[in-house]
């Protein structure tokens, strides 16, 4: 695309470097790359070293953006967003969104930030001056596009862009499946596993609960935690809530290794908190569950993928609101279990909705755009 001669990527996330790019971002990643880092003024006080790290990201691209020459601007997520809209004011230079979400009213629905906060009033304001003067907006999920059309955005400014997953590098394998079960002495049971965090967008207390009702409803159940967190914190839940140690795995591992324990398992726990934004969250962990084959058990109106499950299967929905919800779900957890192809079913799931070809189109889509201008 030789109208597009030189784009600035820029990005929050720790340690994104040029080859996770590439896997990433089938558009951009297979394209010459210069890597140039930006380094955090690391003051002891966090809220000033974010302050800081904003200002010192602002003048940084400034000074890419004059050097660089650059005809685009993509900023991956709102926050990095927010970079590109002040460092862009005056300029005619476009930019682009990626994974736009509303990230203030995640924070805040989170109890991570507050409604008076400095934090979510600024985001706040960021992503209205995204909505505003981006030249293209890229949501992760068809809700959120629909919010932003009824916010009167131009529908030609936003392309649905989920986060995808590489089908293959998830898929299930059986051989895989039968030495973790062996190497765990679990040959014969019916395992869960969870992949993830506890608090901010997640459950914490309530996630523990659920896995009790799972011990309670399930003759054989074991559970396989893998998380970042300490374990000596999932133990004392764990304990709390009276549930069997000998019968949770519990590891922090590579990226790389978690497929062999999905294979491992026989369904997955996704329980986020629920919350009117969360219908705009496009969890990546539904998609490698999805991808291996593996029945979801979701929290109700969890971005597209709760619409998807009650369309076309691939898991259950619970709302904790309501009484029962939790068993009902696992009961139909259970039936799908039961039906022999499901694990052949489910990951066409995945390949449908969370293909790195739909970030492709959009890109594309957006580039055309800026060709006809």
């Amino acid at each position: 695309m030789p109208f597009i001669q030189r784009i600035v990527f820029i990005s929050f996330e720790e340690g994104l470097q040029t080859s996770e790019l590439a896997k990433s971002d089938p558009i951009l990643g297979h394209k010459k790359m210069k890597w140039l880092p930006l380094l955090s003024p690391n003051y002891n006080i966090r809220l000033l070293n974010q302050i800081g790290e904003f200002r010192k990201g602002v003048k940084f691209l400034r000074t890419v953006l004059k050097h660089e020459k650059i005809d685009l601007l993509i900023a991956h997520g709102a926050p990095a967003g927010a970079m590109a809209s002040k460092a862009l004011k005056g300029s005619n230079i476009p930019y682009l969104v990626t994974l736009f979400e509303p990230h203030a009213d995640y924070m805040l629905e989170s109890g991570v930030w507050c409604k008076l906060g400095l934090k979510y009033i600024m985001q706040r304001q960021w992503e209205k001056l995204q909505k505003d003067n981006a030249a293209g907006l890229m949501p992760v999920t068809e809700g959120y596009k629909q919010r932003l059309l009824s916010e009167g955005l131009n529908v030609n400014k936003i392309a649905v862009a989920p986060c995808s997953v590489e089908v293959t590098s998830f898929r299930f394998d059986l051989e895989l499946r039968t030495d973790v079960r062996r190497a765990l002495g679990w040959e014969f049971m019916t395992i869960g596993i969870y992949v993830g965090k506890y608090g901010g967008l997640y459950y914490s207390d309530e996630a523990f609960q659920i896995y009790r009702q799972c011990f309670e409803h399930i003759a054989d159940f074991r559970l396989i935690i893998l998380s970042p967190q300490p374990k000596e914190e999932i133990l004392r839940q764990l304990q709390y809530y009276s549930i069997d140690l000998s019968k949770v795995y519990i590891s922090a591992v590579g990226h790389t290794e978690v497929p062999a324990y999905l294979s491992a398992a026989d369904f997955a726990f996704a329980t986020y908190k629920q919350g009117p934004s969360k219908r705009y969250l496009s969890p990546v962990k539904i998609g490698e569950y999805w991808a291996n084959g593996l029945p979801v058990l979701l929290t109700e109106s969890v971005g597209d993928e709760s619409d998807i499950i009650k369309k076309e299967g691939g898991g259950a929905l619970f709302n904790l609101k309501q009484k029962g919800s939790v068993a009902q779900a696992i009961q139909q957890i259970q039936a799908i279990l039961k039906d022999p192809i499901h694990r052949q079913e489910i990951p066409k799931l995945a390949a449908k909705y969370r293909s790195p070809e739909k970030i492709r189109e959009a890109y594309e889509y957006f580039f055309n755009q800026q060709k006809a201008t």
